[in-house]
């Protein structure tokens, strides 16, 4: 049954050692596949090769939340990053196989100080992006949901969109659906404490779902402190089917399916 990480920072350092070794036991498993997401224009480039260099690698371009504060973001500044982007867009669309499967990761942190109202200006900026390039979102939310919901009624991304390690209520989670969305579930659901997560993924329709590993973090119950790591992620495809009382095959295919509709690949 073949497996695809939604959401995996594979390129980050915490795999330099061992890459290429760790990416023959996932396949071997069953993962056929990994979306590394961008957080930074320095990174993009990097993104590019790797997903170039291990098959069935992808890659987005965006700027995440954490980041905002570590770079300029003037319009010139923006400007400039979308012009970077445009001209790595076009460079993978003319490969044989591109590569370039998303724009994120985006988003909204109340846990960090960057001011929201900027955080909000750059997931417009994404936004418009990922309209232009006809791409989907990758959304990152940290205890701004509503805020998310607010705004994407009034500026919606038109090729839809996930909201990744997401563990809001299950009415929350409709409403990002209505939208668009669809809703990353990864190691949270291992920790028996997390009940509204776990209560959420229980009930929201399964069409609606994607599985993450958000490698090297979010690691699963009893590896906290550990690398997480995409040979997980058959593992959490079993959690989810036990979660949801339904079969590992179903929920195989049918995420299969999700990744497919949102991503185009496959």
């Amino acid at each position: 049954m073949p497996f695809f990480d939604s959401h995996c920072h594979f390129d980050f350092a915490d795999f330099d050692a061992d890459r290429a070794q760790l990416w023959q036991r996932a396949t071997a498993l069953g993962v056929q596949g990994l979306l590394v997401p961008g957080i930074e224009p320095v990174q993009w480039p990097a993104a590019q090769v790797l997903s170039r260099q291990l098959s069935g690698c992808y890659f987005a371009l965006g700027i995440h939340p954490w980041w905002i504060s570590k770079i300029a973001t003037d319009p010139l500044a923006l400007q400039f990053y979308a012009y970077q982007m445009s001209l790595l867009l076009d460079d993978d669309r003319a490969s044989e196989q591109p590569r370039c499967i998303a724009i994120g990761e985006a988003g909204l942190d109340k846990n960090i100080d960057t001011p929201i109202d900027q955080q909000l200006d750059l997931l417009d900026w994404h936004i418009d992006l990922a309209n232009q390039f006809h791409l989907p979102l990758i959304v990152h939310s940290v205890k701004t949901h509503n805020e998310l919901i607010a705004h994407c009624k009034k500026k919606s991304p038109l090729y839809g969109g996930v909201v990744h390690a997401f563990s809001g209520s299950y009415e929350t989670a409709m409403q990002l659906i209505d939208l668009g969305f669809y809703l990353g579930a990864g190691g949270t659901i291992s920790y028996g404490r997390a009940h509204k997560t776990r209560n959420t993924f229980a009930r929201v329709p399964l069409e609606s779902v994607l599985l993450e590993t958000d490698a090297p973090d979010m690691p699963l119950y009893g590896e906290q402190g550990q690398r997480n790591s995409p040979e997980n992620l058959p593992r959490i495809a079993q959690l989810f089917a036990e979660l949801r009382n339904e079969s590992l095959e179903t929920i195989t295919a049918t995420v299969w399916g999700n990744n497919r509709r949102l991503f185009g690949i496959f």
